[in-house]
């Protein structure tokens, strides 16, 4: 963003940890006023006291449509506007074998990652239609696991995967409308989500090894640089991990 161009707005979910409170605090040192949502108040006002430019704090299930229609409409009446969404907002599932998983476990997964993503970008494609000038981005959370599995991981790596088809399917749906859909598959970003992965994780061949892991603000410049490409260029799916993560030779 440019000296002297008015505020950009951007909705961050799951906004109170990790890779979606670095990617907050990264927008705001750029300029953008942001919008940060997830389920716990008390992790998202610490960040939202982190932030120099307006900002907005809303402890919401994303997975309720009528908790995502008070989001934007929240929003709008704060800032007028929407010029990015980062649907970040994702849980896992215990790693057990799938006759061992409850079906609330995989509901809940399901209802958090993918529900809750196409409801936000829902509303998010008709504020971005109506709004003056028309037109924003949407960058989806895809994680590495859209791409490989781990280990007893049903629920994750299916919502992850069904996050790569609604990106693509949202990317031929904007285009006649100014809106740029995206993914970004993140690998081994150090968060208090990952932070067993350096102690050991499961592989594919039955052992437990630790994996290497990134520095979570080099996710969050990410997204800053795909959040402020000129809105006629999208990059459909960029994937960022930590080089050593054993993701290339999985299996």
């Amino acid at each position: 963003m440019k000296a002297g161009e008015p505020s950009k707005v951007a909705i961050v979910t799951g906004g109170g940890t990790g890779v979606g409170a670095a990617s907050a605090i990264a927008l705001d040192k750029q300029g953008w006023s942001v919008v940060i949502c997830g389920r716990r108040r008390e992790l998202l006002e610490d960040v939202g006291n982190q932030l120099e430019n307006p900002c907005l704090v809303l402890a919401l299930d994303l997975a309720v449509p009528e908790a995502v229609e008070s989001l934007f409409a929240s929003t709008v009446t704060e800032f007028e506007r929407v010029d990015l969404l980062f649907n970040n907002a994702g849980i896992g599932a215990p790693p057990v074998p799938i006759e061992e998983l409850p079906v609330s476990s995989w509901l809940e997964v399901v209802g958090v990652n993918l529900t809750a993503t196409w409801l936000c970008s829902r509303a998010a494609f008709r504020q971005m239609k109506n709004q003056s000038p028309t037109g924003g981005r949407i960058i989806n959370n895809g994680s590495v696991s859209a791409q490989t599995p781990r280990p007893f991981s049903s629920p994750y790596t299916a919502t992850k995967h069904a996050i790569t088809g609604l990106t693509k399917a949202l990317s031929l749906e904007g285009r006649d409308c100014g809106i740029t859909v995206g993914q970004i598959d993140i690998g081994n970003a150090l968060t208090p989500l990952t932070n067993q992965i350096s102690e050991g994780a499961l592989q594919a061949d039955g052992t437990v090894r630790g994996e290497s892991t990134m520095d979570v603000e080099h996710v969050a410049e990410a997204i800053v640089l795909l959040a402020e490409l000129p809105q006629d260029v999208n990059v459909p799916q960029m994937t960022i991990m930590a080089n050593d993560m054993p993701l290339m030779g999985r299996g």
